[in-house]
């Protein structure tokens, strides 16, 4: 790729991230002097970082001059550290906690082995996803589950009004439930190719033994550390979390050569790569598991049981057939936008809109998610996409558009 097209790429990707941070914000919380900080918000000034507001943070957005396209490439090539504490880190302990977690999530958690993760979703009454969440079973009794920051105001009301629901009721009469949140916890993602080789450097732990979805303790430079292997990325990559007071010793050990410090800009463009949902964007109240092309978290046997807050309109949708689905679309001439229209290509009818959209610098095409009505949504289908007033060809392609390279052993 030329050195225009990549600078052309790089603006437009930072312009992209800078307009979709703001918008994002505005849904989510805070007028900018209410904005909250995570634990490493000085340790981001002092190393050049341009704060913006995600979800109710100040957040970095990118280091000093190297933009979000040389850090997404970085990230895909080498190892990049991303800040991520602002996610609310929650532990539920009690003799009854995974008949309570899967009353509120369609996850099989019964069958989690212990210190293995899943990912999941917290359901409505009607089925919609209120929060997308990382699920990791530590014991029997005791799970870790990381939610977004953007949904903390919706998501911690909800867990507490069903936790009271559930410790009053017959259920939770075989064991109560408790609520553990995590405050000023520190959490950091290693993301990249070169993740496992530089964090071995500093534990006599063999993370050979955290394949995808595994977890552990790890010492780490004299801090007892829990390490998840997975991430947002596609890329192999942990994320770890950290005890209050930690955080920045933590990542200062873990920002050093050939590690990049990196932001919003690159997290956003690697994780559409990956066909990850961004919720608010892709995810809402208002979209099922099985619109989402989430249908996998569904256990079979909760199918069967159809126990969880929600069931009804999620299995209507897995008997019946969801009225619209999530797709991918490879854009042509310019890049798609978060609510740009989807159109039949000739009668100009709209199909769907847009979610997530931005030139892709891996590909080096315009890659956008979206939703499609049920019926349109195979791949190879030729639709239009609304740019700028402009009907723009685009084709569906699969999910995702890079292939994960997760460590599976």
């Amino acid at each position: 790729m030329s050195t225009t097209v990549v600078s052309r790429l790089a603006r437009a990707t930072l312009s992209a991230a800078r307009r979709s941070a703001a918008l994002r914000v505005r849904g989510y919380a805070a007028a900018a002097g209410e904005l909250k900080k995570t634990g490493l918000y000085d340790f981001h000034v002092e190393n050049g970082a341009k704060m913006v507001p995600f979800a109710g943070y100040s957040m970095p957005l990118a280091y000093g001059a190297v933009g979000a396209v040389a850090s997404h490439n970085h990230v895909r090539e080498s190892v990049g550290l991303f800040d991520v504490g602002h996610m609310m880190q929650t532990n539920f302990r009690g003799a009854t906690a995974t008949q309570f977690l899967e009353w509120l999530t369609p996850s099989s958690l019964a069958a989690l082995e212990p210190y293995h993760s899943t990912l999941s979703v917290l359901l409505n009454e009607k089925g919609g996803i209120i929060d997308d969440t990382v699920i990791t079973k530590h014991a029997q009794d005791a799970f870790y589950v990381v939610t977004n920051a953007g949904r903390r105001d919706r998501d911690l009301p909800w867990f507490q009004q069903r936790l009271e629901e559930w410790n009053a009721s017959e259920r939770g009469k075989a064991g109560k439930v408790e609520l553990e949140v995590l405050e000023d916890w520190g959490l950091l993602a290693l993301q990249g190719p070169e993740a496992a080789n530089y964090l071995q450097k500093f534990t006599p732990y063999d993370l050979k033994q955290l394949t995808f979805g595994k977890s552990a303790f790890v010492p780490i430079e004299g801090f007892h550390l829990h390490v998840a292997r997975g991430g947002y990325t596609g890329e192999d990559g942990f994320e770890i979390s950290i005890p209050p007071g930690q955080t920045v010793e933590v990542a200062k050990l873990l920002s050093q050569d050939p590690v990049w410090l990196t932001g919003l800009g690159a997290r956003d463009s690697l994780r559409l790569e990956a066909g990850m949902c961004l919720y608010g964007s892709d995810l809402d109240e208002d979209t099922t598991p099985v619109e989402a092309g989430l249908t996998w978290v569904i256990g079979k046997d909760r199918r069967e049981r159809a126990d969880f807050i929600g069931a009804e309109g999620v299995l209507k949708h897995l008997k019946e057939g969801p009225p619209r689905r999530r797709i991918g679309l490879l854009v042509e001439g310019a890049p798609a936008r978060q609510g740009a229209k989807i159109l039949e290509p000739n009668s100009g009818e709209q199909l769907g809109v847009v979610t997530s959209g931005q030139p892709s610098p891996t590909l080096g095409k315009n890659i956008a998610m979206g939703y499609i009505k049920h019926g349109w949504h195979k791949k190879g289908t030729e639709v239009a996409v609304e740019v700028r007033n402009k009907a723009r060809q685009a084709v569906l392609a699969p999910l995702p558009f890079y292939k994960p390279r997760f460590y599976r052993g």
